[in-house]
């Protein structure tokens, strides 16, 4: 009994881990991926293209930099030959039969200069700025989806918003409509309503159409094809974080932390090498080598052999005299490491007025957030109020089609003044480089 019993467990455990296994596959068939904002992101990092790119940028730099080390160790080469003459007879009085021969040697060379020492550290550098620049794609991309994913909340709820304030145009169409029919209202009263009616219409295919738009925005970022369909599975309100946003004023800002700021330290660095560089010149170089060579005869005819087996040889290369092209590249790689020097100092700059301006964005978006989402909530008030007169007589068309187009602004400018507002933060989050994906 007891095994019976047992059986049945590990049969329905099976079962149910069967299902659970092929649940996401079912999900996968239909072509539909219900994502959170942060799956959106994490799915962008995997297959986005632009970051693949940046992933392989960093491997061409690792390659680069192992070819200039490799151009500072020994070469090593290997040579074989057969020569057959076809028993050719050189006649000295005496003749004699050239034999076949196999020769084989080998070389190994070195050289060493300082641009080849300072060339290595240049290809290290540039291997600095693939690894920052793949971290700034990946901040971008992550910024990228989270900016697309609100402009789909932000577009749904307008969309949904006009759809409720249409169905309650609808029904007060039809109550204007029946008060015709009954001689309790003139035509023209339905008729203005009617054409409230078809702007509201209009305004929502309008929104469905820009809403198509940016979900084949966000197709574009996560690389997924144009017959997958997508679904947010959260609302406006559970990813608007007011608080965490705010708090980002509180922060300090630190230089160091910024990606352009890293790159262009970067290019400073870099520009400073190729300056070095150019003033080892007129440094000499030493290039050395070693020979071996043999011969194999394939017979016993005539043997003539005057190459030495062993050959060492050392050469020391002194730069006396350019035209002056040397000095000349020298000034010129200076006057670029200067420019680099003002562009620093430049982005310093730039970078500090940005921070204090971002802050200055955040704060007035979320000032005018707070006012337009009072201003919904009063417009919401007054439509209906509006409505209900209008149904005992007390207001007139116009005014339910001034109050319905008060409304609809109300409405916009509310979901506009949120994307605003989620803009200004992720612009503020892209300058302090905070944690991409804990936003």
């Amino acid at each position: 009994m007891i095994k019976a019993d047992m059986i049945k467990k590990l049969v329905f455990s099976f079962i149910l881990v069967s299902v659970m296994v092929h649940i996401p596959l079912r999900a996968q068939e239909t072509g539909v991926y219900r994502l959170t904002l942060r799956d959106a992101q994490e799915y962008a990092l995997q297959h986005n293209r632009t970051v693949m790119n940046s992933s392989l940028a960093i491997r061409q730099a690792e390659a680069d930099k192992w070819q200039a080390i490799a151009s500072m160790l020994p070469q090593l080469t290997a040579t074989g030959t057969y020569n057959n003459m076809f028993d050719f007879t050189i006649d000295f009085g005496q003749k004699f039969v050239m034999p076949s021969v196999i020769q084989y040697g080998g070389t190994a060379s070195l050289a060493i200069s300082a641009a080849q020492i300072i060339s290595t550290q240049i290809s290290n550098l540039s291997k600095s700025i693939s690894d920052i620049t793949l971290r700034q794609t990946e901040q971008e991309v992550v910024e990228q989806v989270k900016t697309l994913y609100f402009s789909a909340l932000v577009a749904q709820e307008t969309i949904e918003l006009l759809q409720q304030n249409l169905e309650s145009l609808n029904k007060l169409y039809k109550f204007s409509a029946k008060a015709v029919e009954v001689g309790t209202a003139e035509k023209l009263d339905a008729d203005q309503i009617l054409v409230q009616v078809a702007t509201m219409e209009n305004s929502i295919s309008s929104s469905q159409r820009s809403l198509e738009v940016i979900y084949n925005s966000l197709r574009l970022a996560l690389c997924l094809d144009s017959d997958r369909e997508i679904e947010l599975i959260q609302t406006l309100d559970d990813v608007l974080d007011i608080e965490k946003a705010m708090f980002l004023l509180n922060d300090d800002f630190l230089l160091d932390n910024n990606f352009s700021w890293q790159l262009m330290q970067k290019s400073v660095e870099i520009s400073k090498k190729q300056y070095v560089m150019a003033g080892w010149n007129y440094a000499p170089t030493l290039s050395g080598f070693y020979q071996y060579s043999g011969k194999k005869y394939l017979s016993d005819a005539m043997r003539l052999d005057m190459t030495p087996p062993h050959t060492l040889g050392l050469t020391l290369t002194i730069p006396i005299f350019s035209s002056g092209a040397n000095n000349a590249k020298r000034r010129s790689a200076r006057m670029a490491y200067e420019t680099q020097l003002n562009n620093l100092s430049d982005t310093e700059l730039s970078l500090r007025l940005l921070h204090r301006q971002c802050k200055y964005n955040l704060t007035s978006a979320f000032e005018r957030y707070q006012t337009q989402k009072k201003s919904v909530d009063v417009s919401q008030g007054v439509f209906d109020n509006i409505t209900k007169k209008y149904q005992y007589g007390m207001s007139s068309a116009l005014d339910v089609t001034n109050a319905s187009t008060s409304l609809i602004n109300a409405q916009t400018n509310y979901v506009t003044v949120a994307l605003d507002f989620v803009n200004a933060q992720i612009e503020l989050e892209k300058l302090l480089n905070k944690n991409i994906l804990d936003k």
